[in-house]
């Protein structure tokens, strides 16, 4: 099974089953091809798929559901009641942004008294969160309320409560052995939880706090709730979701969806001069749009520059200040493009030179040389490109600071504690995590890591897999069917576009574009398609004549031009046929 190319990619072909494909076709009276990816994505429910497509707002969970947030919004009316100063603390990437910046507009618009706080974290300091306890009671600030972090915080938020600060965590990360004390924990992920939705981001949870109070506020007369719009908060809560590759399934599907919404028509003058910035037509948003432009130039701030400026630029009213700091967001990101080429290029030399680290089921590398802040996006790169779970390691002052991604066959929290006994701390997901190990225990580290990933992984699972969803030929890739297609969106995390499959004639060879991407001419009774492969340039020989046939895996999208609108495929991967 396991291929000569180490990175040739194995296809995963969809599961059939034409009656339930049927059943599916007759209650929903969709394209039976959309029907079949649903078949693939496993749903076994007629309710279920009811709900993936048409769930609306009124079906979001009850912010109750979370077993303190009575206690939490509590705390918070006695604060308000009090005038006391509240700061509110987020992480410093674009989850904590959003969140951080839900929050403090939110509290700030019913009146409270809110200052917020972004810790820098390329300083390498173990602990920034003693900064923002700092920054707390030089502001005189009796309540902290986090914000997509402070569950592995204990230590810090005993800290808070000796010097007389209530803690109020809001968190989404798993929890460790040690749980903070403080007023309230709000995480989806805690072992008590009776909230249903584990998946909830960092701004999902700060958004499930603003129901509540609103919900509070609604039998309390020191405030017009009607004045109240959740609603406006939904863009940040998008944001900061699609950001954080956060599952966009169930709660967090209809979160997304209406947050799109709100991104399309924002009256946020700092999102619109970035969108600018990025060249984007607001008003038609996408996920992908936000991934790949939108994000980057957000995390950009917490990874090489001061991230206090996200929420500053999500919060601004002032046009002006708004241009200048989009700006500002731009240079940082293309400042941040210049490091990750950088260093890219130094690990993938690296590799090169030797190739027994992919003798093993895992990769870790470490250097003095790398940026802290922009190992996370070669760490994942990396992870993708060779299908291994993959560590990374910024070494500074004798401190490593390391940025973790998985494969969904090795999920990390478990071995992470097997090992905890050689870090200094570790925190996240069990798909994406961080640690920081002292610098002499990192070879030690390292040694276990790799036995324990080649003990429990096969060879087939660091195969680089293509799931399939659904079987479909040229004549039904029509316009109608895109719109069938759409009823699945949005796009993202754990609801991925389909990748539709077909064999096809190729009419000529394909041409170059931007040096990198391949553009196919392709074939099939009769109908014409064009194909963009990006990246794919290199293939190009193995196709350079004509009426070859092709077992092609693509995903259609509708491309317009000039006012002109034509189907067009992009190819994820193809096969030649003998």
């Amino acid at each position: 099974m396991q291929p000569q190319n180490p990175r040739e990619t194995f296809w995963v072909y969809p599961k059939i089953d034409p009656a339930w494909t049927k059943q599916i076709i007759d209650e929903f009276n969709i394209h039976p091809v959309t029907a079949q990816v649903l078949v693939s994505r496993g749903f076994e429910s007629l309710d279920d798929i009811h709900d993936y497509l048409y769930a609306k707002l009124p079906d979001l969970l009850d912010p109750s559901l979370f077993p303190d947030m009575d206690k939490a919004v509590n705390r918070v009316f006695e604060a308000f009641r009090n005038k006391e100063n509240i700061l509110i603390y987020g992480d410093n990437d674009v989850d904590g942004i959003t969140g951080a910046s839900l929050l403090t507009e939110f509290l700030r618009y019913i009146n409270a008294n809110v200052f917020f706080y972004i810790p820098n974290r390329n300083s390498l300091k173990q602990s920034v969160m003693l900064d923002a306890l700092d920054f707390a009671l030089k502001n005189s600030c009796k309540l902290i309320i986090t914000v997509d972090c402070g569950i592995t915080a204990a230590e810090e938020i005993a800290e808070a409560v000796k010097q007389k600060v209530d803690v109020i965590i809001t968190d989404h990360h798993e929890p460790t052995a040690k749980l903070p004390h403080c007023i309230a924990t709000l995480n989806p992920k805690m072992l008590n939880s009776t909230y249903p939705n584990r998946d909830l981001t960092g701004v999902g949870v700060a958004f499930k706090l603003a129901h509540a109070i609103t919900n509070a506020l609604i039998s309390t007369p020191e405030f017009p709730t009607s004045k109240i719009d959740l609603k406006r908060y939904l863009d940040l809560v998008a944001l900061g979701t699609i950001a954080d590759m956060g599952s966009l399934l169930q709660e967090n599907r209809i979160l997304v969806r209406y947050g799109l919404k709100q991104l399309r028509k924002t009256k946020r003058i700092g999102l619109t001069k970035l969108f600018n910035v990025c060249d984007l037509k607001i008003t038609e948003i996408t996920p992908i749009d936000i991934a790949s432009k939108v994000a980057p130039r957000l995390n950009s701030l917490g990874r090489i520059a001061d991230p206090t400026k996200g929420v500053d630029l999500l919060l601004i009213r002032d046009p002006i200040g708004a241009e200048e700091l989009a700006k500002e967001l731009d240079l940082n990101n293309i400042e941040r493009q210049k490091i990750e080429r950088r260093d890219s290029e130094d690990i993938e030399e690296y590799i090169l030179k030797h190739p027994e680290v992919l003798k093993h089921k895992a990769i870790i590398l470490s250097s003095t040389k790398w940026h802290p802040g922009i190992i996370p996006i070669i760490t994942a790169r990396i992870t993708k490109q060779y299908n291994r779970p993959t560590i990374v390691i910024s070494i500074d002052q004798g401190v490593g600071k390391g940025s973790i991604r998985t494969i969904p066959e090795f999920p990390l929290l478990s071995v992470l504690k097997e090992h905890s006994d050689l870090l200094i701390n570790f925190g996240g997901h069990d798909f994406a995590a961080g640690l920081t190990i002292k610098e002499e225990n990192i070879e030690a580290f390292k040694k276990r890591f790799l036995e324990t990933a080649d003990k429990q992984l096969q060879d087939q699972d660091i195969l680089t897999k293509l799931h399939l969803d659904a079987k479909i030929n040229f004549g039904d890739l029509t316009f109608d069917f895109m719109e069938s297609l759409s009823l699945l969106e949005p796009f993202g995390n754990e609801n991925p576009a389909p990748i539709l499959h077909c064999e096809a004639k190729q009419i000529w060879p394909p041409k170059i574009v931007g040096k990198l991407h391949l553009k196919l001419y392709l074939e099939q009774n009769e109908r014409h398609l064009e194909g963009i492969a990006f990246g794919m340039a290199d293939k190009r020989p193995m196709l350079c004549k004509k009426n070859i046939i092709l077992d092609l895996a693509f995903t259609p999208y509708i491309n317009n031009f000039l006012n002109k609108s034509s189907i067009q495929l992009q190819i994820r991967d193809f096969k030649v046929r003998e």
